[in-house]
């Protein structure tokens, strides 16, 4: 699969205590991503929770946005070592979805739309932590951004916040996703530098 860039230009800011180690501060979006961008409609649209006890629950993209939507300011950081400070997001807290089924899962699998998956501790997406973001800097989600809808989870490398997310599988038992098959760190915490295996 190709990795596509677009739009990086960074400088390293060792001294600000808001980058994490071993990044650099960018201005800009970057792009990466592992594969072409799939393209959803709206209509088509459809994001699910299945617990690991099989039970299931799922919303169109309609009943998604009638639940109350978050303002998120966050920085966001990369494994490729980018850090975009003070981001603007809005979108449905995990923690609403999650209200939806009963689990006593320790991790979920993120899958999305295009066959790309991750994995993530239940915790890391609980107590406001995470959300499923619709919009960014108060427009509607780009395509190559991961719209019309992706996973934000900000206190972890970038990656394990899915583009074009169509659903959670809850699991008692971590399994790796697409990236950490590929030599990625299970966790990925940019402030340890778990960017590998």
């Amino acid at each position: 699969m190709a990795v596509i860039s677009r739009g990086f230009g960074a400088r390293r800011r060792d001294s600000d205590p808001h980058l994490p180690p071993g990044q650099y501060l960018t201005e800009d979006f970057p792009v990466l991503s592992a594969g072409p961008t799939p393209r959803i409609d709206t209509d088509d649209w459809r994001f699910g929770i299945r617990t690991e006890a099989g039970a299931a629950v799922s919303w169109t993209w309609e009943e998604f946005r009638a639940l109350p939507a978050e303002d998120v300011h966050t920085d966001i950081h990369c494994v490729t070592r980018w850090s975009k400070l003070g981001t603007s997001w809005r979108g449905v807290s995990l923690d609403t979805l999650l209200d939806a089924v009963d689990t006593d899962a320790a991790y979920a699998m993120a899958h999305s739309y295009g066959g790309y998956t991750t994995n993530i501790p239940l915790d890391e997406l609980r107590d406001g932590r995470a959300w499923i973001v619709f919009e960014f800097d108060g427009e509607p989600l780009d395509p190559e951004h991961g719209g019309p809808a992706r996973l934000l989870v900000p206190h972890l490398y970038f990656w394990k916040s899915a583009k074009w997310v169509r659903g959670l599988t809850l699991m008692d038992q971590d399994e790796p996703g697409f990236w950490e098959q590929n030599g990625y760190n299970m966790h990925g915490d940019p402030w340890t530098e778990e960017r590998y295996w």
